[in-house]
């Protein structure tokens, strides 16, 4: 059965879908963006910045399905520019035990909601 997941430590959506969606044991969240879910105004400093409040949001989400980040099996980064690969990796990784990392694809595209740098999503597991 789908079990709806929401939280209002994370951005409310912005159009017709939900933060994240519980099938059985399997977590399949939204993508997010460096919305502060308080201001609902984007934070983007740097992509330092930019990439740390994504993962907070993330952080709130998977709580929200009482799971962490030890939890993740999978991610998909989406960029704007390959250029600042390095600069979010650096901090994605600080919210992964290296040698438990779930899989992972990076992609440049040429657009992002409300023109942001980063968004991600990830799918875990119980």
């Amino acid at each position: 059965m789908k079990q709806i997941i929401t939280t209002d430590k994370a951005p409310a959506p912005i159009g017709p879908y939900n933060q994240a969606v519980l099938i059985g044991t399997t977590l399949y969240t939204s993508g997010q963006i460096a919305l502060n879910p308080i201001t609902m105004e984007l934070v983007m400093d740097s992509i330092e910045a930019e990439t740390k409040q994504v993962m907070e949001n993330m952080k709130a989400v998977l709580a929200a399905a009482e799971m962490t980040f030890e939890n993740v099996v999978k991610t998909t980064i989406f960029i704007m520019d390959m250029n600042d690969f390095a600069a979010i990796n650096s901090v994605y990784g600080q919210y992964f035990d290296e040698s438990t990392a779930p899989a992972r694809e990076t992609v440049q595209v040429a657009g992002l909601p409300k023109g942001v740098n980063v968004e991600i999503s990830m799918v875990a597991v119980r």
